[in-house]
């Protein structure tokens, strides 16, 4: 297997695109804008679905479907969240085709099979969720609503990258009903939280949770969560959001409840979600030019055995002793695969399984037979040594949890090592410029210094962290008094 890949010095951009696809992951469909999530990578999109499904349901959430499509007036409902999206809606408006006679074999929209109201293919799912929770909820004793969705949205993005930013993408997203302002600001944090601790604990990815700017926020919402990474190449990339949406689209939907006292209350709404966008921040966070390093509780196949041999026999008697290991590692609960094709030679299978980013690699060979020995190599370090065969089925478990430890360790460094305080704004420019990374900065609070600082530099407000404590100074645009520094960034 050719290793292909654009070095990320030379080309970070090219090097990304190059590794989805030669890691066997994604590539672009004959659909404009896109991908086929090819089976490699399905894997670890549901390893992370497993992961994130178990933390819902552990919190209290129930999984449910809605419709794909949206009737137009009923997005247009949440006046923010219609215009925030309209500019990638996607719209039917015929249900029928017929034969072509102008030109034999195609077909043409059946103009009699004109829609009586248009349909919205569903960027997001507030309008039609809200809808139904008008049927499902009369009194304080049906709530709270906790719904998670695993779905399909399309937004018809004009620049597209493999997982990243596509026309139709995966996801879940959350919608949650409450009684109070509490309670559903208590439920918009908690699954920040949630977002917070599978970033970090299973895709090794140490995140900055904070609250968006107005002018960053989710159309319809009152406030926006988040949770920023910081990526390879400088540029950051949110990985989640978690929505407070007040009584906006309770309002909108005119979903009201009894209260305990008899009287007739708006309900408090949340709704948050992440994406197969958590492939590409997989993905940047972590690999080399070389190919995948996937976190061990991410990986779809922990442990490679690869044979090496010359002739039929030394391949039986290698089997018998990778057989052996590969069923003492199956019965420690991990993923194991013995690559015993004679079609490929063991240089290719290095280095097809480096490109795929398996955790642990073994290797037996006549000699290894012999002495007893296999020899192990880990993907995140390169590091290799001989081990006893006998003690590989201890060994592993404890070395897949150093990777795991060590990937978030190495990512948490660099981060740090990418964040720096500025207090001008020319140090502004020349750290984004030359540098890059996070940039804490004070900032006046005003929508206009916003936007002209996202002009000037093309860098964002990525949140205003929660852990940020006062600081008083002054803004490095505007010099105009600021009470705490925000986090600025380029990003995807």
């Amino acid at each position: 297997m050719g290793k292909e890949i654009t070095s990320r010095k030379e080309d970070y951009s090219q090097w990304y695109l190059d590794l989805v696809k030669k890691a066997d992951l994604a590539e672009n469909s004959d659909v404009r804008g896109c991908m086929v999530i090819k089976p490699y990578g399905y894997s670890i999109w549901e390893k992370m679905q497993q992961g994130l499904d178990k933390m819902f349901k552990d919190t209290g959430h129930v999984n449910a479907y809605f419709p794909l499509f949206v009737p137009k007036s009923m997005f247009e409902a949440e006046e923010k969240n219609a215009e925030g999206f309209a500019k990638e809606c996607a719209i039917v408006t015929h249900y029928r085709l017929k034969n072509d006679p102008a030109a034999k074999g195609k077909l043409m929209v059946d103009p009699d099979a004109k829609l009586e109201e248009e349909l919205v293919v569903r960027p997001t799912s507030e309008a039609i969720i809200w809808s139904t929770y008008k049927k499902w909820i009369q009194s304080y004793r049906d709530l709270p609503i906790l719904v998670n969705q695993w779905a399909n949205v399309v937004r018809w993005e004009m620049r597209t990258r493999l997982f990243l930013r596509t026309a139709e993408f995966l996801w879940q997203e959350g919608h949650t009903a409450h009684a109070t302002a509490t309670e559903a600001i208590q439920e918009t944090r908690q699954m920040l939280d949630v977002y917070a601790d599978f970033a970090e604990n299973f895709m090794a990815l140490p995140v900055i949770k904070g609250v968006k700017s107005p002018g960053e926020r989710f159309p319809g919402a009152v406030d926006t969560y988040c949770i920023e990474a910081m990526m390879q190449d400088g540029k950051a990339l949110q990985a989640g959001t978690s929505h407070f949406l007040g009584q906006n689209f309770a309002r909108a939907f005119q979903v009201q409840f009894a209260n305990k006292e008899g009287k007739l209350d708006y309900v408090w709404g949340t709704s948050w979600g992440v994406s197969t966008r958590l492939m590409g921040a997989l993905i940047m966070a972590h690999s080399d030019d070389d190919g995948l390093i996937l976190p061990p509780k991410l990986a779809p196949i922990h442990v490679v055995i690869v044979p090496i041999f010359k002739s039929e026999e030394e391949l039986i008697k290698i089997s018998e002793q990778a057989n052996l290991i590969h069923a003492q590692l199956r019965q420690a609960g991990l993923s194991v695969k013995f690559d015993n094709r004679d079609t490929h030679k063991p240089g290719f299978k290095f280095a097809e399984y480096e490109m795929r980013g398996v955790p642990i690699r073994l290797a037996i060979g006549p000699r290894d037979l012999e002495n007893g020995t296999v020899e192990l190599a880990r993907r995140d370090t390169k590091e290799k040594k001989v081990v006893a065969q006998n003690e590989v089925a201890a060994l592993v478990p404890t070395l897949l949890a150093e990777i795991q430890q060590n990937m978030y360790n190495r990512a948490l460094a660099f981060r740090e090592q990418m964040t720096t305080r500025v207090d001008t704004f020319a140090d502004f420019n020349k750290i984004l410029d030359e540098k890059g990374g996070f940039l804490l900065a004070h900032w006046d609070g005003t929508a206009e210094t916003e936007a002209a600082i996202k002009e000037e530099t093309k860098a964002t407000i990525r949140c205003i962290p929660l852990d940020a404590p006062e600081e008083a100074g002054v803004c490095v645009y505007s010099g105009k008094p600021s009470a705490r520094r925000v986090l600025f960034a380029r990003a995807y």
